[in-house]
């Protein structure tokens, strides 16, 4: 009886937060959970026109596209799963066993590495559509952006398998909570994903994209300070505007995820513990970056608006709907 009280007492102590009832009242408390529970429903609606509309008509079936449908595959996933068990266990300890729990974590930061690839493949694919013109159509199809995308997605599993062995085999040790859900990720495990998740990807993300910028302010003097009077060389300028479009678009998509990947990784920044609670403020920051994905993709992109008109009236579901021009 008294090993079950201290145990009972541990589960309150501030160390422990995914055991830790929130400090507000419980009107406020289902007022957070609903606007928690509406943030998750968008994410998934969104995301599901993006994956419907890129899979459904031919034309959006491009390389970059390919990359884009990764991504929202992984910010699925994120709006189904990982955002309505975090509410689910935002006011009381985790109710499931600790293999449910493990999985959990593991699918979560599989999800994360995933969105970090994905994020890398398409500043790699801008960087060649934007520098490399001639050879991007050769370099970069649909086919190899699949096997891109594959790779990524195994090297994620694997990563966060080896990564997380210590901790999926060994919960109730690393957890003093026996309701617990909140893993601890010590220095040198944190300093290790710190480097190969956030640092080294986004390093790469933005010297890709500073070289895209310099090209593309190159290119747009150079079109400026020529007249085209060649209807074939007119067609060449308004393909290079439309990928610088969708070179700017893209870039305000990485931005807005580096901003929202900053905080999660502020703790191993700092020489501190990480610990991954999916209730914390940097976690849900990171979520809602799933759901401001779409509606980037829905303000900058035509095609986007278009495709989700189709969907909406259902006119996809009209015969030879799949070559509709979206683009």
């Amino acid at each position: 009886m008294l090993v079950t009280l201290e145990q009972a007492e541990l589960c309150t102590l501030p160390l422990n937060t995914s055991c830790m009832s929130m400090p507000v009242s419980p009107s406020q408390a289902m007022l957070i959970k609903t606007l928690l529970y509406c943030i998750a429903l968008l994410t998934v609606t969104l995301n599901l026109l993006v994956l419907i509309s890129i899979c459904h008509f031919r034309q959006l079936h491009t390389s970059t596209n390919v990359l884009l449908l990764s991504l929202a595959v992984s910010d699925l996933f994120v709006g189904l799963v990982l955002m309505p068990t975090a509410i689910a266990t935002l006011q009381s300890c985790w109710i499931l066993d600790k293999i449910t729990c493990a999985l959990w974590i593991l699918f979560s930061c599989i999800l994360t590495s995933s969105s970090v690839g994905s994020m890398v493949l398409i500043s790699v694919d801008r960087y060649m559509a934007i520098c490399a013109p001639l050879h991007y159509s050769s370099m970069i199809t649909p086919r190899r952006a699949k096997i891109c995308v594959s790779l990524c997605w195994i090297c994620s599993v694997i990563y966060n398998f080896i990564i997380l062995k210590d901790h999926l085999s060994q919960r109730d040790m690393l957890n003093p909570c026996p309701q617990g859900c909140t893993p601890i990720i010590n220095y040198i495990a944190g300093a290790v994903d710190f480097i190969l998740t956030f640092f080294s990807p986004v390093t790469v993300i933005i010297v890709l994209y500073m070289r895209v910028f310099v090209v593309a302010v190159s290119q747009a003097r150079v079109m400026r300070s020529q007249i085209v009077a060649v209807k074939s060389r007119t067609l060449i300028v308004v393909a290079k505007k439309s990928e610088m479009r969708a070179a700017r678009t893209l870039g305000i998509v990485l931005l807005v995820f580096i901003l929202c990947l900053c905080p999660y990784y502020c703790p191993s920044l700092a020489g501190q513990d990480h610990t991954d609670n999916g209730s914390s403020p940097e976690v849900w920051l990171f979520y809602c970056n799933s759901s401001l994905n779409p509606l980037i993709y829905a303000f900058f992109y035509l095609w986007f608006r278009k495709a989700i008109k189709l969907i909406v009236s259902l006119q996809i579901l009209q015969p030879g709907s799949r070559e509709a021009k979206i683009m």
